[in-house]
């Protein structure tokens, strides 16, 4: 069995868009508008041992959200690999997952199966997911009725109580108001301290990847500037951004 959780080989990714363009030039004079190409990410590597919590940084656009997303699978690779070793993963990230004409409690149903676990799995977790979210009678209306503050609670709580072996973190660490950040900020430290959990957590936060993170990696436009230690990496990417 690999010592690692997650080997990520020559990772590229990329998007298409189109230019900004006249519909009534594009009707009348029948003019093609050319997509464009573009590399989110470009020829990454990485491997991250299994227990280890791992940090991305980098500026806005730079290619960590898409990072955590073709790890996670919803996005396919343009080439490269991405090799979990049959660890199970889930995705926290705001505004991902949810059908929202659904209620919250079919939400939790759904998600954990794309999860991979069963539904009596879930439902034995289910009321303890209702609990620690504190969404209350709303959890039987539709997820489109919820403000962000109620979809962010869901999301955090479906992932904390359905531990995964791996997790995966966009910026959202702690959610909702004052008191239920803090719940869920320690809840989530308790989760990553699990020595056979691997963690990765895109975050602009400094003191949260200072404090949590055993590495971090540092991309930038796509493209892999410095992987190791947290201590010089976070050192090197400051002076980069001075």
């Amino acid at each position: 069995m690999s010592e690692y959780a997650i080997e990520v080989e020559n990772l590229c990714v990329n998007y298409k868009s189109l230019k900004s363009y006249s519909i009534k030039k594009h009707l009348l004079l029948g003019k093609r508008n050319k997509a464009q190409i573009c590399e989110a990410v470009k020829n990454v590597s990485f491997k991250v041992k299994k227990g280890e919590i791992l940090g991305i940084v980098g500026k806005n656009g730079s290619g960590k959200s898409t990072m955590l997303r073709a790890i996670a699978g919803i996005f396919a690779p343009n080439s490269g690999t991405v090799d979990l070793h049959g660890n199970s993963i889930s995705l926290l990230a705001i505004g991902i997952g949810f059908k929202t004409e659904l209620s919250g409690r079919d939400n939790i149903l759904l998600s954990g199966m794309l999860l991979g676990f069963t539904k009596e799995q879930i439902k034995e977790k289910m009321e303890q997911i209702i609990e620690f979210s504190e969404l209350g009678d709303a959890i039987d209306a539709p997820v489109r009725t919820y403000s962000s503050g109620m979809h962010s609670k869901l999301a955090f709580s479906i992932t904390a109580i359905l531990e995964t072996q791996i997790i995966l973190i966009d910026e959202v660490l702690s959610v909702g108001d004052a008191r239920f950040k803090k719940k869920s900020y320690k809840k989530m430290k308790e989760l990553i301290s699990d020595k056979d959990r691997t963690v990765v957590i895109v975050s602009h936060d400094r003191k949260t990847i200072a404090d949590l993170c055993d590495k971090v990696l540092w991309i930038n436009d796509g493209e892999l500037m410095q992987f190791g230690p947290t201590d010089a990496v976070l050192d090197a990417y400051d002076e980069y951004m001075k």
